[in-house]
């Protein structure tokens, strides 16, 4: 269990270092030295997130934050997060923070959508484990 939370920490490490960076799920199998589908269900398993949604998610609070509190172009931020064009950032961003790049800069008030995660406990103990499985009993 410990081996596994470790390989999580060095996939959260790499992807921070890294965030600015063309990145991909085969990259940061490869760097890290498991399979993308081994390092997807750990991952999933500690984070509650997939990688890649993970990826996903922390360029677009990057993002939001730089729209906020930077006047670079709309542009040359979509392409920081690592969109190919403004069209496909704009739907992206759209999904997550509601509004369109633009009108959230016009708005002027940053708000994270996604923190960087840290694995600081052990999270997986049985009290956690029983809190989990009733929620999911709960919730269906």
């Amino acid at each position: 269990m410990e081996k596994k939370k470790e390989i999580v920490k060095r996939v959260l490490s790499y992807i921070e270092e890294n965030i600015e960076e063309k990145i991909s799920i085969d990259k940061i199998s490869g760097d890290v030295g498991y399979s993308k589908f081994y390092l997807n269900r750990i991952f999933s398993e500690y984070t509650g997130i997939t990688i890649y949604k993970y990826l996903q998610t922390r360029r677009l609070t990057i993002a939001a934050e730089k729209l906020i509190k930077t006047n670079e172009s709309i542009m040359q931020i979509a392409y920081e997060s690592g969109y190919d064009s403004q069209q496909a950032f704009t739907l992206a961003f759209k999904q997550l923070y509601v509004y369109p790049p633009k009108t959230y800069r016009n708005i002027g008030v940053f708000v994270p959508k996604q923190n960087r995660i840290s694995l600081c406990r052990n999270f997986h103990n049985k009290k956690t484990i029983l809190f989990i499985n009733l929620f999911k009993e709960i919730a269906a």
